[in-house]
């Protein structure tokens, strides 16, 4: 999400970079072993989780992402933040289910697998069950780019990136161009799931 929806205060250009740069260093890229593990359940509901949760969110706003999951910052927690239509969402344990036989293959990013992006098939819907940053129980039915962006961040908790759910080939190129970028020193930039 870009700093120019309604919801957000304006941001100068030099401060949006300050953010921007800041969210991506506390953000865990590929190769960095806590992306492979499983996350734990989350059993505590207190104020530190809620301010956690606060905390992705600003961080997922930042980086500029659509979602993130709180392995990719370092924490092994059940816990994702996304955000597609400018109302942020906390989903706590989640538990996908009732899937639809018909999926969708498009293109995504990371912020985790900065500067690339590849094609992953996905359900175009899903069940979705679980409890938000409150405790309370939530249970609804996600469809399209919603249901993508929660299959994605929901992938992270159990250590799952996009590059094992893309061919071998797209894996390879971008993991090519990621080397490339790095070896050109050409910081990667935003836009990931």
């Amino acid at each position: 999400m870009s700093e120019t929806t309604e919801t957000r205060q304006p941001v100068d250009e030099q401060e949006l970079s300050r953010r921007q740069r800041e969210a991506r260093r506390d953000i865990r890229v590929i190769g960095d072993p806590v992306l492979r593990e499983s996350a734990r359940e989350v059993t505590e509901f207190d104020r530190s989780l809620r301010k956690f949760a606060k905390r992705m969110i600003r961080t997922m706003h930042d980086a500029p992402g659509v979602g993130l999951a709180a392995p990719q910052v370092g924490v092994l927690q059940r816990l994702l933040v996304y955000d597609v239509d400018d109302d942020p969402r906390v989903l706590v344990n989640p538990v996908l289910d009732e899937f639809s036989d018909e999926t969708e293959e498009s293109d995504e990013g990371c912020l985790s697998v900065p500067g690339v992006t590849m094609p992953v098939e996905r359900s175009i819907s899903l069940r979705v069950q679980g409890l938000d940053e409150y405790g309370e129980p939530v249970d609804f039915r996600a469809e399209g780019f919603e249901a993508r962006v929660i299959q994605h961040e929901n992938d992270h908790l159990d250590g799952v990136l996009i590059v094992d759910r893309t061919s071998r080939s797209a894996r390879a190129a971008a993991l090519r161009l990621m080397r490339e970028n790095e070896a050109a020193g050409v910081e990667a930039s935003g836009g990931g799931l």
